[in-house]
């Protein structure tokens, strides 16, 4: 049979160009912005896995973060505002084989899309959710967003935003994320070590990615100097701890508004079943890839009410 994407399980050196796309190979993002950080960090981590363009499906949703699948050549879906995740667990769920990576904004993702990322990572979808996190929306020209800290003043809270901001890291984790990471895109290093090992985990990994925006959001600047908590004698603390990985996370949600930028790995959970592993385990989801049947000329196929029988 042949494969729906041929490229996968193929073992060869990949070149970080090989994520450029001809079409659209310069970003138009604004001078400065932290998204560049994202996609250079992004590319050199497929690299760095040896994965082909096309073992690669990137989604995305509305916003500046948006444009990242135009920048970034694999297969790409660009989605409805805060609609990036169920389409990426739709295609996880056809196909398990496929490297999935999600994208979008503060806004997007905490915000109009709140409530997919919750049940996502409750489900623990075997996929990378990067949401870059510049603490305004950017694309609709400066809006206050959910991470927006208090008292930011903006075209919506002209006189200050009177509610907390939300706690991201904190949020995942309760939600139950199985791998919880921060980044920044002043840390290119550290950001793509940090992908990588979140496309490794077989789970739902969040990276939260700090991007600053010079347009819209000059307060919070480039979320410098920071600190890499797994690098700094004063954090110390087991990342498959629970209880220790909330405590700092709770520490760092706080400090990041008091002027200290602390990114690194928070949590992991290397022993919990992804929800595609979870399927097979209980015989509702085949261990052959639901996209490789299209390819199958001999394939049976079933018809949906024979699958309704089955549920009676």
């Amino acid at each position: 049979m042949s494969k729906a994407f041929s490229a996968i399980d193929e073992e060869r050196e990949v070149e970080r160009d090989e994520f450029t796309p001809g079409i659209e190979p310069q970003p138009t993002w604004c001078p400065g912005c932290g998204d560049f950080g994202v996609l250079k960090a992004l590319k050199g981590a497929m690299a760095e896995l040896g994965k082909d363009p096309e073992e690669v499906l990137l989604c995305t949703g509305i916003g500046c973060s948006g444009k990242l699948n135009s920048y970034f050549e694999s297969y790409g879906f660009h989605t409805i505002h805060g609609r990036s995740l169920p389409v990426a667990r739709a295609a996880k769920l056809a196909n398990h084989d496929l490297e999935v990576v999600a994208a979008g904004g503060d806004g997007d993702g905490y915000g109009i899309g709140g409530n997919h990322f919750m049940h996502t990572a409750r489900e623990n979808h075997d996929m990378t959710y990067i949401v870059f996190n510049n603490e305004v929306f950017g694309l609709t020209k400066g809006q206050t967003s959910p991470t927006s800290p208090k008292g930011h003043k903006s075209k919506t809270q002209p006189h200050g935003s009177a509610k907390d901001p939300i706690r991201p890291l904190s949020m995942s984790l309760s939600a139950g994320a199985s791998y919880v990471a921060r980044t920044a895109a002043v840390n290119p290093n550290q950001a793509q070590e940090i992908i990588v090992e979140a496309i490794q985990h077989d789970g739902f990994s969040h990276v939260d990615f700090l991007t600053q925006c010079p347009t819209w959001n000059k307060d919070a600047k480039q979320y410098v100097p920071y600190v890499d908590v797994q690098d700094s004698d004063d954090y110390d603390f087991d990342v498959t701890d629970r209880r220790e990985a909330a405590d700092l996370m709770h520490e760092t949600e706080n400090a990041l508004y008091e002027g200290t930028v602390l990114t690194g790995r928070y949590y992991k959970d290397e022993n919990r079943n992804s929800y595609q592993a979870e399927k097979r385990e209980r015989g509702d989801m085949p261990d052959e890839p639901l996209a490789e049947r299209y390819f199958d000329d001999d394939y049976d196929w079933e018809r949906s009410y024979d699958v309704i029988d089955r549920h009676k």
